[in-house]
């Protein structure tokens, strides 16, 4: 990876942070894209010692809201014209209801919304690598997940597992459209389930509320590393040349269900969601 840059969202915690890490080991220029600037500084300064490597920057993006990500593409595009491997890996499950600033279902704006604007805001940059690569951390809880695209807020009926689910649905389905769509160009975008990670997902950071069923549940988890092999593979290794629009599991392709294969869906949710982000303004036909 020496001379490559990556990005990693949420790289400040977690898998995100255990992926920037060997990242960075391996040679790559890293950028962590993190909401918080002093949870992302204290990472920072543990990714670098982590590592033994310098080359980590911090970024602050805030993927629930758009103006945020339009401030941070921006920011990044100037000064790096060429990103070799993005990946998409910040995540939010939400207890309660809440809203993005933008008003969407936290889960599905941030998991899904959020870095659908992201990707295709940086679709240039990742063009313009040798061999562009883009790494989508879905789950799957996606085999539960509708996508209730009538009613974005969640307003009837809402709960932790169906917000959670219906964003992971919405991963695998952007993951497969945009790689039809991105068919004729070097880049390709492929989809992982990193399997049960004890990471702070769930834990709200203001109240602390959920780590001590965090930590007792701990013990049956993958840890952060372990979570992250399989999205560190796809970004990295030689043999997935031209690989595109697979859902991984340890390594290996892993079969879809009906759902996330249904490509009307795909195209639907595609549509939708650039009208939602305002996405295709400016931008080319992907």
């Amino acid at each position: 990876m020496n001379g490559k840059t990556v990005l990693v969202t949420g790289g400040n915690s977690g898998m995100g942070l255990a992926t920037t890490v060997e990242m960075a080991r391996q040679g790559a220029t890293v950028v962590m894209a993190c909401r918080s600037r002093k949870r992302g500084e204290e990472a920072l300064a543990e990714a670098k010692r982590e590592s033994g490597s310098d080359h980590i920057t911090l970024m602050l993006c805030d993927l629930a809201s758009f103006q945020s990500i339009r401030g941070f593409a921006a920011e990044f595009k100037a000064s790096h014209p060429v990103l070799d491997v993005l990946i998409n890996n910040a995540g939010v499950v939400a207890f309660r209801r809440e809203l993005t600033a933008d008003g969407f279902e936290q889960d599905f704006g941030v998991n899904h919304l959020g870095h659908f604007l992201l990707t295709r805001l940086l679709l240039d940059q990742l063009k313009a690598a040798e061999q562009g690569r883009i790494v989508v951390v879905a789950s799957g809880a996606y085999k539960i997940g509708k996508l209730y695209l009538n009613d974005p807020t969640l307003s009837r009926g809402f709960n932790p597992a169906k917000a959670y689910a219906r964003s992971k649905l919405a991963n695998i389905l952007f993951t497969r459209e945009l790689a039809k769509r991105l068919q004729g160009t070097e880049v390709t975008v492929n989809a992982v389930h990193p399997g049960a990670v004890g990471t702070s997902i769930g834990v709200n950071r203001e109240t602390g509320f959920g780590r001590s069923v965090l930590k007792l549940l701990s013990y049956f988890f993958l840890t952060p590393e372990q979570g992250a092999d399989t999205a560190i593979y796809l970004a990295t290794a030689p043999e997935l040349l031209g690989v595109t629009g697979q859902y991984y599991y340890r390594r290996k392709i892993k079969e879809l269900s009906p759902r996330a294969l249904n490509q009307e869906d795909a195209e639907r949710l595609w549509q939708w969601s650039l009208e939602q982000t305002g996405a295709d303004k400016g931008l080319h036909n992907f």
